[in-house]
């Protein structure tokens, strides 16, 4: 048995030291015994034996290494032992003979002999050069092996400690080894005597230590002779970009000798900008004439063509990081940040022909400078025996220059297309998987290196950039949609997302911004078709196809092509012009799960987006979600209506007219915190979604919302420009230069701050009429508003001041012409005269004819109003008279659905506006059909009707078009008691009873909607005879009233013909001009011009 003891001088950068050897030396067996000084060597060599010695000559690795660089002393001990002596451990070992020891004693001193001055100067930590470091498990032991990664070589320490003090396990020579990848963290070092098999922390110091391992097999593979060739040119012996000594990469299409970080970044602009080559293992690339133009040209000389213009704060040192790199080397090479640039720069024709004339030469570095100056390495000579530079160049016999082109014959073409980069992917391949994990977050440490490629519409990723078969593929049409995260989303600083027809997700990033950019907008022109390539001009967040219904058509799907840039959704629709859906401004926002569906509502529209596959669709729809919510604290970032009010604003204001205009002390009043808090969630959260409800909400927490919303609005509602500027308008004396100070900086709000600072000054200006029962007059609310809008401490009255002016001079700064404050004024006096009334009631907005501002109404419905006295009163308020065959109307519109039903006379208004969405309303107009329908059922024996009809059943909401199946043919019977639908007509009236119907509804639970088309009035007046049928049966033939809507009005008792202390605010005129117009509201409180009826 032997003990073994390794000498490796080279591996530990011995200065002057080439000598390595190995001597056995025969072990007794016997324990070693010390001197009573030497008890604490002893201790260290019993603790060390097992992991210093090796117990069988034939081992190839062994079980203990000394670096010499550690070893402070080597002295002749005792008979047949010497002893090695470092800072922390001295070992004693014994010889077979003396003349053994005192050939062990020799080679030892001459290794470490002029090494004891400098060991004390050394730094913690082993003099060896690690290109990688760090703790790996070996499988078969407990603990980790700290593992060192130099040069050729792996080295194996039993912790860090070890290492610092040069006392390792044992060195792996790598030219025999080979790396085998296995699983997430795990891979093989295989060598002919044994196999090694590690697993790392992580999936990315994995790949890490796999790629050391790789290039310290390569390093020990390679040959110097090429490397020692091109640095005997001085200038190539230092890196041309950073100045690193001894690079062993090059450039070969750049003509720059690069160091191995440099070849890097290099290698990550792709091979059409830099062909990176090792000087040691690509021999074969290495020809005579290449090694003789890089002889010829060296880097001094390329680097003043490359090089001629870089700021000293932009030049690469020794010691710059990774990032740095990659920006200087993009800059230089990229974009040629700081070439020199040739005189004929910019002339095309000139480059070309100077390229021509140039290669006859020798002057490859002016060939260099046309070349990467722009001009065309494949243009025309005009000769046809030579029809290229090349073929130039070869007939004069310029082996430099045609080799510099030949290398550069697809430079350039990166600025068409992308044809290779380095780029990291995450893929997914369980369509399960995926589905789970849409919106999980990835880290840098998740993603695997892979070399890509977008050629000819098909997008390839290799293992590597010398691999040539892919390891996957995707072509355009296979690509449906493109999402691009927001930074840093999966551990790279850009990351985008492709989705496969096959439901696939793919995940790349890079930490290149300028490379993201180029992908994303060269494979999204791959897939988007020419007529939606407007969408590429967009910073889109995603991108993609998607099928899609609406309101015209919702009976066949349609493909379009959608973009999402901020808070709009910009859409090509089939045989459509491009456009855009402010998500922000939706009146409803829903999916319907069922059918995958998501259902988009804008005034006057309803837009169905259909999930034909999953995964993109999920993305879409948080996608949208998310773009449709709040997106920050600013005015423009809030969900607004469509008049770009936010809509927590607008709702707030809404419910306080409702139910708070008299309330005591409104918005001086403070409100529950916590509910008030709620309350702001619920509104940042989806502000759509929220409807504030009597006894629900409290009025003084509304209050206090709304308020809140403006005091934590990020640069308020006058913007953090503009703020002290409208503060400084209300110091001024003059009314009327006030006032136009006022309105010229009411123009330069941006839209959305404009518009709600006109709907909040409307709003108090209606409260402060109401101060006779609210308490809240002009100054009051001033002092609560001035510091809550201007963001102030309140200790002046600056801020109230301006919001005073604001509210008293409304009319003039915000130009409300006459007809508005006609109509304005009718509206305070309806809503004061109302709140004299008991509760119970709901003021209410009714439309005349048609949906417009000048066509609303007002209206304090009681419980018990029924459709009749509503129609009579809307027509009371307008002055109408009811003629005779005037069959006025109520009726219940739907917009989403482009649906209206006429209700019947005795139906009750107030549970259909509690049951209705936001996209009905209440329309008042004649029913022109009924006329019609009464002499129809006059002269009808039996109300019952019976017939075919097709029928459909709607799953989901109503109109959506998306069902079980197509409209088919049934037989209906109507009746006094139900509804029955039968599969074919056999059944007859008289055996209805016999017959097992299909479907069967009672009567009194029905309701019917007309669908009114107005192209097609023949068929919306058979259809109205079919509904009165059905009328008469659930209200026992009473259709309509028999003496008319004269016998249905509300008996209205109204107040006394004063104002009592209500404080009209001045509109216009004197103040006697004032009191004139209060006199003549006392002659009548509702009257206002009478519309033109045109129905005669």
């Amino acid at each position: 048995m032997y003990v073994l003891i390794s000498l490796r001088p080279t591996l530990w950068q011995d200065e002057g030291i080439s000598s390595q050897g190995s001597v056995y030396l025969p072990n007794t067996g016997r324990q070693v015994s010390a001197t009573k000084e030497d008890s604490s060597q002893l201790t260290a060599v019993i603790k060390s034996e097992e992991l210093l010695l090796s117990v069988v000559l034939q081992d190839v690795y062994s079980k203990g290494i000394i670096s010499t660089a550690f070893i402070t002393n080597v002295t002749s001990v005792g008979e047949l032992k010497f002893e090695v002596a470092t800072n922390n451990r001295t070992f004693i070992f014994r010889a077979e003979s003396e003349a053994e020891r005192n050939e062990w004693v020799t080679v030892l001193q001459d290794c470490t002999r002029g090494r004891h001055h400098r060991s004390s100067s050394m730094n913690p930590g082993s003099p060896l050069t690690p290109d990688h470091q760090g703790y790996l498990e070996l499988k078969g032991l407990r603990s980790k092996l700290y593992t060192v990664v130099s040069s050729d070589k792996v080295f194996l320490y039993k912790n860090i400690d070890d290492y610092r003090i040069g006392v390792g396990i044992t060195a792996i020579e790598m030219n025999v080894g080979n790396i085998k990848d296995t699983d997430r963290r795990s891979f093989y070092l295989t060598t002919p005597y044994r196999i090694f098999s590690f697993i790392a922390e992580s999936e990315q110091l994995k790949g890490q230590w796999v790629d050391a391992m790789r290039n310290a097999i390569g390093e020990a593979l390679s040959n110097s002779e090429v490397a020692d060739q091109i640095w005997a040119e001085p200038s190539n012996s230092f890196c041309a970009d950073c100045g690193a000594p001894k690079p062993e990469w090059a450039a070969i299409n750049l003509c720059v000798v690069v160091c191995k970080r440099c070849a890097g970044e290099h290698r990550g602009l792709g091979p059409s900008i830099s062909k990176v080559r090792s000087l040691k293992m690509d021999k074969k690339v290495w020809t005579e004439e290449l090694v003789q133009l890089f002889l010829v040209l060296g880097n001094e000389r390329v680097n003043s063509f490359w090089a001629a213009n870089v700021p000293p704060s932009e030049a690469l040192t020794l010691s710059s990081c990774s990032e740095d790199r990659r920006r200087f080397i993009t800059n230089k090479y990229r974009q040629g940040k700081y070439r020199r640039y040739h005189p004929l720069y910019g002339n095309q024709t000139e480059l070309n022909n100077a390229l021509c004339i140039n290669v006859q030469g020798s002057d490859v570095l002016e060939t260099l400078s046309l070349i990467f100056c722009g001009a065309n390495v494949n243009c025309s000579t005009g000769m046809t025996a030579w029809p290229t530079p090349l073929s130039l160049a070869k007939a004069h016999s310029q082996s430099l220059q045609a080799e510099l082109i030949n290398h550069n014959l697809n430079t350039g073409t990166h600025y068409c297309f992308l044809s290779m980069d380095t780029i990291c992917i995450h893929l997914f391949l369980q369509y399960y998987a995926v589905m789970v994990n849409v919106h999980y977050l990835f880290f840098h440490a998740e993603f695997s290196r892979r070399w890509c490629t977008l050629n000819d519409g098909t997008f390839s990723y290799f293992e590597s950039d010398k691999n040539s078969n892919p390891n996957g593929a995707l072509k355009a049409p296979e690509i449906v949609c493109m999402t691009v995260d927001t930074p840093g989303k999966h551990g790279y600083e850009n990351t985008f997302e492709l989705y496969s027809e096959s439901e696939r997700l793919y995940l790349f990033g890079t930490d290149e911004p300028d490379s993201h950019k180029e992908w994303v907008k060269s494979i999204a022109k791959c897939f988007i078709p020419a007529a939606a390539e407007p969408l590429l001009r967009l910073s889109f967040e995603r991108i993609g196809r998607l099928k899609y219904k609406d309101g015209l058509n919702l009976q066949t799907s349609k493909v379009g092509w959608f973009a999402l840039v901020g808070s709009t959704l910009h859409a090509y629709m089939e045989h459509s012009q491009a456009e855009e859906i402010h998500l922000r401004k939706l009146n409803e926002l829903s999916i319907q799960q069922d059918n995958e569906v998501l259902v988009l509502v804008e005034k006057g529209r309803t837009l169905y987006i259909e999930g034909e596959r999953k995964l993109d669709f999920a993305g879409w729809c948080g996608a949208i979600q998310a773009a449709a919510g709040s997106g920050g604290d600013t005015l423009s970032q809030q969900q607004l209506t469509e008049t770009d009010i936010p809509i927590i604003v607008h709702s707030c204001i809404y419910y306080i007219t409702q139910c708070g205009l008299t309330s005591e002390g409104i918005y001086r009043k403070s409100g529950v915190n916590s509910r008030v808090a709620a309350l702001c969630d619920r509104f940042r959260q989806d502000a759509r979604s929220l409807r504030l409800k009597e006894g629900e909400h409290q009025v003084d927490d509304v209050s206090n919302t709304l308020k809140r919303f403006f005091r934590e609005l990020e640069e308020g509602l006058f913007t953090s420009e503009d703020g002290k500027t409208w503060l400084s308008a209300a110091g001024i004396q003059d009314e009327s230069t006030k006032i136009s100070q006022y309105k010229l900086l009411l123009n330069r709000l941006p839209l959305v701050n404009r518009a709600t600072l006109q709907a909040l000054i409307n709003h108090l200006y209606c409260v402060q009429r109401f101060s006779d029962k609210n308490q809240m007059n002009l100054h009051n609310l001033a002092i609560v508003f001035g510091p809550t809008l201007f963001q102030t401490d309140g200790k002046d009255y600056t801020a109230g001041r301006a919001i005073e002016d604001l509210i008293q001079h409304y009319t003039l700064i915000f130009e409300v012409g006459t007809d508005m404050e006609k109509l304005f004024s009718s509206r305070l006096i309806h809503l004061y005269l109302y709140s004299t009334e008991p509760g119970g009631h709901f003021i209410c907005t009714v439309y005349l004819e048609e949906k417009k501002d000048t066509a609303e109404q007002h209206v304090k419905i009681p419980g018990s109003m029924t459709a009749a006295e509503l129609t009579c009163e809307v027509l009371d308020l307008r002055n109408i008279p009811v003629k005779e065959k005037d069959y006025w109307s109520c009726w219940e519109v739907s917009e989403k659905e482009e649906m209206e039903r006429p209700l019947h006379y005795q139906e009750r208004v107030l549970p259909i506006l509690h049951s209705s969405g936001t996209d009905s309303h209440l329309l008042i107009k004649k029913h022109h059909a009924m006329d019609l329908m009464i002499d129809y059922l006059a002269n009808k024996g039996d109300a019952s009707k019976h017939g075919m009809i097709k029928f459909r059943e709607e799953k989901s909401i109503l109109g959506l078009g998306l069902t079980s199946g197509n409209f088919h043919d049934r037989y209906f019977i109507l009746n006094s008691n139900s509804l029955r639908m039968y599969k074919d007509v056999r059944v007859s009236l008289r055996h209805t009873n016999s017959n097992r119907p299909e479907r069967d509804w009672p009567v009194k639970n029905l309701k019917t909607i007309d669908h009114i088309v107005e192209s097609h009035v023949a068929l919306c007046l058979h259809l109205s005879l079919s509904v009165c049928v059905y009328l008469s049966l659930k209200y026992d033939g009473n259709v309509w009233p028999q003496d008319g809507l004269q016998q249905t009005r509300v008996s209205r008792v109204l107040p006394e013909s004063r104002h009592g202390n209500v404080s009209l605010i001045p509109l216009r005129g004197s103040e006697n001009e004032m009191r004139n117009s209060v006199a003549a509201f006392s002659q009548d409180l509702l009257a206002v011009s009478q519309p033109t009826n045109h129905w005669g």
